[in-house]
């Protein structure tokens, strides 16, 4: 028999997930939106509606060659276009689409289901939602589904160019004395923020680099929670790349 307390794992993972493919789901469209070139520039003329006008847009083999420039070298090819390709923005477009489509198929093949049909990648997120329930006897399956949901709605927010999560820290920081600790849970780390921090260690690039900052990773939380006088389990828990307070943006 299950404890209530293995049951929680599960259960707090999927409805983690739920919120992450939300997210998704809300930032996907802007995230096409911003590689969208504009139809018609506001300072242009009016068109003159007795005269026919040529065709607006790309054909597709102009459509191609772009894809084809775009995908070699970020370029945009010579020739009518509207706006600059977007490199950063396509390249996450197809990450997430890919992964969507593999997490859609995982999903399905764990749970013996048939292979699920092709569709857009929105239909497939609620899909793969609506699949939560049975899955949460499967902590795997489920853990799994939160981390794909996670990464790939962190990939949408870097290239809609959202600003990182911060969370402050309690305690001072052993290299300045400042209250200037601060957790960056997307990264697992936690940074001293001051530009004069400057810490002893040969290899760290603050020492040389002023846009450099210190930071602690997660196995040197214990030793920094003792030594600026900070709680470790509040430190940790702060690291939490939690769905809900990226909701809560």
């Amino acid at each position: 028999m299950t404890t209530r307390t293995e049951n929680e794992k599960p259960a707090q993972a999927a409805r983690e997930a739920m919120l992450w493919i939300e997210l998704l789901l809300r930032q996907f469209p802007e995230l096409l939106g911003e590689l969208a070139p504009s139809r018609h520039s506001p300072s242009a003329p009016p068109p003159d509606l007795g005269v026919p006008s040529a065709p607006t847009g790309r054909t597709r083999a102009e459509r191609e060659e772009a894809l084809r420039a775009e995908q070699l070298h970020g370029l945009t090819p010579s020739g009518p276009t509207t706006a600059p390709l977007r490199l950063h923005v396509s390249d996450a477009i197809r990450d997430i689409s890919d992964g969507v489509v593999e997490l859609d198929e995982a999903v399905h093949d764990r749970l013996r289901l048939p292979r699920p049909r092709r569709a857009q990648v929105a239909e497939r997120l609620l899909r793969v939602a609506a699949l939560l329930g049975p899955a949460a006897g499967d902590p795997l399956l489920t853990a799994h589904i939160r981390d794909e949901a996670r990464r790939m709605a962190r990939r949408c927010t870097r290239a809609l160019g959202a600003a990182e999560p911060v969370v402050r820290v309690r305690g001072r920081c052993p290299w300045c004395g400042s209250v200037s600790l601060r957790a960056f849970p997307a990264r697992r780390s936690v940074l001293c923020v001051n530009p004069a921090c400057r810490c002893t260690g040969r290899d760290c690039d603050c020492r040389t680099d002023p846009a450099h900052r210190h930071a602690w990773s997660e196995g040197a939380w214990a030793r920094l929670a003792a030594e600026s006088g900070g709680d470790l389990t509040e430190l940790t828990g702060s690291t939490v790349d939690s769905a809900e307070r990226e909701v809560r943006r």
